[in-house]
């Protein structure tokens, strides 16, 4: 997938929606702000990076710039994603910094109303809601929205 699909969507939401990149985590839907990606990768070698935290998966090379690579599976305390799939990676910047967010498959890119945004249910795991915005219900399906500046706050702490 490239940017230019994010490029078309950006100016597709009107004042009362916000566009949305939609992903998977262990079968889980998620969606981060299309504003906030900067680019979506496909599977990338990623180097190891030794006495890294966990969620680190290491670094990988995105035209000439470092890139820490976070595995949202670890941080969101998930199973590890199987070692036969292929994960894509969604990039954002934080201070200045790349970061390329692990994730098991990108979706598409969708425009929901702000009205519909509802809080996090009580029954979304703690570390989940920590770094949930909220959460979209959809054909019977539930959309939590990433918070990816906290996401990325919470690594830098780190």
């Amino acid at each position: 997938m490239s940017t230019d699909i994010l490029e078309r969507n950006q100016g597709a939401s009107d004042d009362a929606a916000q566009a949305f990149v939609t992903l998977t985590l262990d079968d889980q839907l998620c969606g981060v702000p299309v504003l906030g990606v900067r680019d979506i990768l496909a599977e990338q070698p990623i180097t190891r990076i030794p006495l890294a935290a966990p969620e680190i998966a290491g670094s990988l090379n995105l035209r000439g710039r470092i890139v820490t690579a976070i595995d949202l599976r670890c941080l969101l305390s998930l199973s590890a994603a199987p070692a036969d799939v292929a994960r894509m990676s969604v990039v954002a910047e934080q201070n200045g910094e790349l970061y390329a967010l692990l994730v098991d498959q990108v979706a598409e890119v969708m425009n929901l109303q702000d009205a519909d945004l509802e809080q996090n249910p009580p029954t979304l795991p703690a570390v989940w809601a920590e770094h949930s915005k909220g959460v979209y219900r959809l054909d019977g399906q539930l959309l939590v929205v990433l918070d990816v500046a906290r996401l990325l706050a919470l690594r830098e702490a780190a």
